[in-house]
């Protein structure tokens, strides 16, 4: 199909043109199928098409289309927030806002942040990723390509380094970090908020350590400072559990929400502490499409169906699956190239190294290829793009999954 009037600053990974798709497998216009394993990029954990959500989606479209909720509320609007209060496990009352996108979720948290605490400065770290929007650009910790050629950005911002097993910063190194930048450049008490990925998704699905976590959650408690979680890649059931927070034994003073919340129609959402989301003057929150009424319907039907057996069910299926498969292949040698497994649950990626540990994007690229001729579609991440990132639906059928991760062995076989 002519892609002569798409904007060429648009990088595809695959060029294929899909047509349909349904669960974990999808085929192109040339009737080709291949097995899903990028899932609309953690879009789709409940699958493509999952009938209760199309059902949802039909009986809405026949109700009402849409209609902006700062102009006049809608029930799907009011049910989805009343159950998203029900359904982030935090020991507070919510309250939030729904918006098109994860990036509007998070630009709406930095104004919501500021607003709370009157201070502008954020925190972020080396390796996050946030969005494409001019604001979020700069909270992501990677310059190429998202920063090139833009220029200033709104800030001020600092990272910090991510301590993770993954990354091999430890606890006391990224906390040493944070005592030199509160000491030659920045005072502690100009900043509004730290803004996190429990586990990274661009960034390679790398987890965050668990005591830094605690420190932080401390620090920022100490010192009057909001805590931003990140979830829109990590969360509704991808780590095994509803969100990953949970798992640091943290609590967020806001929540960034999106991706898999509605089954893949655009929809995010900010959620935090009641204090904060009123902190802002009436009107200061809002937009035209921010929780169309279609979306919110669709976010109704795929949270009916992540009940915390569901969603453990799924996530301990495809972990495992996915664990031994790659502890086969280190055992085995079948590959030189083949290095960590990165992540936690199902949220998991491949490391691709050179002999002397280096990352090895060549030989991914070279894997990419391969497998989409062999009908397996996968997605890279990483600093170095060296990281393949496994992002099946958590719904896939055992023989599918078991299929995708056969042609990837096969591709990895002959990878040179």
């Amino acid at each position: 199909m002519n892609q002569e009037s798409i904007s060429q600053s648009i990088a595809i990974v695959h060029p294929i043109t899909l047509s349909h798709g349904r669960n974990a497998e999808v085929w192109d216009t040339d009737g080709q199928r291949y097995i899903d394993f990028v899932g609309g990029i953690g879009v789709l954990n409940l699958g493509h098409c999952n009938p209760a959500v199309v059902a949802a989606i039909q009986a809405q479209a026949n109700r009402l289309t849409h209609y902006a909720f700062n102009a006049a509320p809608h029930g799907p609007y009011l049910e989805l927030m009343e159950r998203l209060g029900q359904f982030v496990p935090v020991s507070y009352p919510l309250a939030g806002m729904l918006t098109n996108s994860g990036a509007e979720a998070a630009e709406n948290a930095l104004k919501v942040a500021r607003g709370a605490t009157g201070k502008r400065a954020i925190i972020a770290f080396d390796g996050g990723f946030h969005g494409r929007t001019l604001a979020t650009l700069n909270l992501n910790g990677k310059v190429a390509p998202y920063k090139q050629r833009v220029g200033d950005l709104p800030g001020p911002v600092y990272h910090l380094p991510y301590p993770s097993a993954d990354t091999g910063i430890t606890c006391e190194q990224a906390l040493r970090a944070m005592d030199r930048l509160f000491s030659v450049e920045l005072a502690v008490e100009d900043v509004a908020a730290f803004i996190l990925e429990p586990v990274q998704g661009e960034g390679g699905f790398l987890a965050l350590d668990r005591g830094f976590a605690q420190a932080l959650r401390r620090f920022c408690d100490e010192h009057g400072i909001l805590l931003i979680v990140d979830e829109i890649q990590s969360g509704f059931g991808r780590t095994g559990q509803r969100f990953a927070f949970p798992r640091l034994g943290i609590e967020p003073d806001l929540l960034l929400l999106a991706k898999s919340i509605a089954g893949g129609m655009p929809l995010g959402a900010v959620v935090g502490r009641k204090a904060l989301m009123g902190a802002l003057p009436k009107g200061g929150l809002g937009g035209t499409y921010s929780g169309n009424p279609i979306a919110c319907a669709a976010a109704l039907a795929s949270l009916a169906q992540m009940s915390d057996e569901n969603i453990a069910t799924w996530g301990e299926r495809q972990e495992q699956a996915i664990v031994r498969r790659h502890a086969r292949w280190k055992a085995g040698g079948l590959s030189a190239f083949i290095g960590r497994l990165t992540g936690v649950g199902a949220m998991r990626g491949i490391e691709f190294v050179n002999a002397d540990g280096s990352p090895a994007p060549a030989q991914l690229a070279k894997v990419l290829e391969a497998a989409r001729g062999k009908g397996l579609l996968l997605m890279p991440s990483g600093k170095a793009r060296h990281i393949i990132r496994l992002l099946a639906p958590l719904t896939i059928e055992a023989e599918v999954l078991e299929e995708g991760l056969d042609i990837l062995e096969q591709c990895l076989a002959e990878l040179e």
